[in-house]
């Protein structure tokens, strides 16, 4: 039998389905019960839906607010989270002016003076910034390398249309951060699939070299169809991201020179590697690197 029929449920009201709170905590400990938001807990064996995280949403968000941000994005299905908040469960949402004197721990909030009706959606009876706004406020709020790859991942998930971002952006007048997001919005693209991917390419952008082509297609020497991250055809030069998650045990490590090399001695590509310590560091050895086989001279770096 489902604990409360399938449904989120709130801590502090564990006594209604456990007998005491050491067989709620057991209950964790074993599984049983898995953590849907901060404090809203749902029976283990409940598949992830949009549905259950709006549910979820609506027992702490309160009904004057509007989920917005990571949360707005994380209802629809998409992960726009930085690294250090990748496992956050907190809500955010945006409240009007004097709602909130101070953020609850159990969520994030923002205040706003207004939020236009057209930038509101509602979702299983949740109210939520709309995926066009949802995105432009990453877009101008976040970091720009995390911002760009915030809206990289609206885009790939289908939720926004890089020609509608860049004209609902352009009509936006007096948000902070609005000048970033304007600047980024012509920037994303859905043809990104990482996160890392995005912060290579802001990187690559703000050093002033042009836009290489995302998931250029390529042909090994056994016939197999590959992709190359990112690519200059004419120069015959490839930068790819090598994240942490899929990129350091000793196979994959040995798969990726292999497949490298391969594409060397056939097609004469020459590659640029990129690591998070790379395009985040102080040293732009990734940027040199990348010009030397370019011939273009980078830009200093003006975020760390």
């Amino acid at each position: 039998m489902l604990i409360n029929d399938g449904l989120p449920f709130h801590s502090r009201d564990a006594h209604q389905h456990f007998r005491s709170q050491r067989e709620f905590i057991e209950a964790r400990r074993l599984g049983r019960i898995r953590w849907v938001v901060h404090s809203i807990a749902v029976d283990a064996s409940v598949p992830d839906s949009s549905f259950l995280r709006a549910q979820a949403a609506r027992i702490v968000v309160p009904e004057f607010a509007i989920a917005s941000d990571d949360y707005a994005a994380y209802v629809l299905g998409v992960d726009t989270k930085p690294p250090g908040r990748r496992w956050e469960l907190r809500p955010s949402f945006v409240v009007p002016h004097g709602k909130y004197r101070s953020s609850p721990g159990y969520a994030m909030v923002r205040q706003s003076k207004d939020i236009p009706d057209r930038d509101i959606v509602e979702f299983e009876g949740l109210r939520l910034t709309s995926p066009l706004r949802t995105t432009v406020d990453l877009l101008r709020l976040r970091r720009r390398p995390y911002a760009l790859g915030a809206g990289d991942a609206m885009a790939h998930a289908g939720l926004i249309v890089e020609e509608d971002l860049c004209a609902y952006v352009g009509d936006l007048h007096r948000l902070p951060g609005l000048p970033q997001a304007k600047e980024l919005a012509p920037r994303v693209n859905h043809l990104a699939e990482s996160h890392g991917e995005s912060w290579q390419r802001c990187r690559i952008l703000d050093a002033g070299f042009p836009c290489p082509e995302l998931q250029h297609h390529v042909t090994d020497s056994h016939g197999i169809e590959r992709r190359l991250d990112m690519a200059y055809e004419e120069s015959g030069v490839a930068t790819e991201y090598d994240g942490r998650e899929f990129h350091t045990a000793d196979r994959d490590r040995a798969g990726d020179a292999d497949r490298r090399e391969d594409l060397a001695f056939i097609g004469g590509w020459r590659f640029v590697l990129g690591t998070y310590e790379r395009v985040f560091g102080t040293t732009p050895d990734f940027e040199h690197e990348l010009g030397d086989l370019l011939q273009i001279s980078p830009l200093p770096r003006f975020w760390y």
